[in-house]
């Protein structure tokens, strides 16, 4: 199957709707030469009305952590996105549920299947890096404070988002000593 069917398919894919309070509406962004792999947890309420991935203020916050453009950032030849569930999981008691559970096993393989060129992985938050690290769920905190162990090919990152900044105020490492790298990593990778 090639990987354009694999995508629309991912796109029209209602499999866990009526779980969805809003419905589904996958958010994806993903071609075959990418070399940059997004790995986020789902998609929140103003990307799902966008359709846009990181849409929000922490597409903002992730963009300069990459020290990139939002042209660069949204141009799929180079960076994929690729969240655990595609579509926006509702709202809980201390922010978004989730990621829907039926998501990842159904389409995730055949997915990074089609991205043979990926140098880089960003796994945020614990769904994310317990996937793509050994599929144990460890605290953000720790899988993070270990960067290095799988640099420079994947990079265990707190989620960008805004609920974030306390922890980010309590590990000032994280700006002060792996974001200049990231930066610079992700230079790297996309001059080829």
């Amino acid at each position: 199957m090639s990987f354009s069917t694999v995508i629309q398919q991912v796109r029209d894919c209602t499999l866990c709707q009526h779980h969805l309070p809003l419905g589904a509406r996958p958010v994806v962004q993903a071609h075959p030469s990418a070399r940059i792999l997004i790995a986020g947890q789902a998609p929140g309420r103003k990307v799902h009305a966008r359709g846009i991935p990181f849409a929000d203020a922490s597409g903002e916050r992730l963009r300069e952590w990459m020290g990139i453009s939002p042209e660069v950032f949204y141009d799929a030849s180079k960076i994929a996105i690729l969240p655990m569930g595609f579509c926006y999981p509702g709202t809980g008691k201390s922010g978004d549920l989730p990621p829907r559970p039926e998501c990842a096993p159904t389409w995730r393989a055949p997915l990074l299947a089609g991205l043979p060129n990926i140098q880089l992985t960003l796994a945020l938050g614990q769904y994310a890096q317990a996937y793509h690290f050994d599929g144990k769920r460890l605290p953000v905190s720790d899988r993070v404070a270990d960067w290095q162990a799988h640099w420079p090919k994947l990079l265990a990152m707190p989620h960008p988002s805004p609920r974030n900044n306390l922890w980010l105020r309590r590990h000032p490492w994280f700006e002060e000593q792996v974001i200049p790298r990231l930066r610079q990593r992700v230079a790297e990778v996309l001059a080829g």
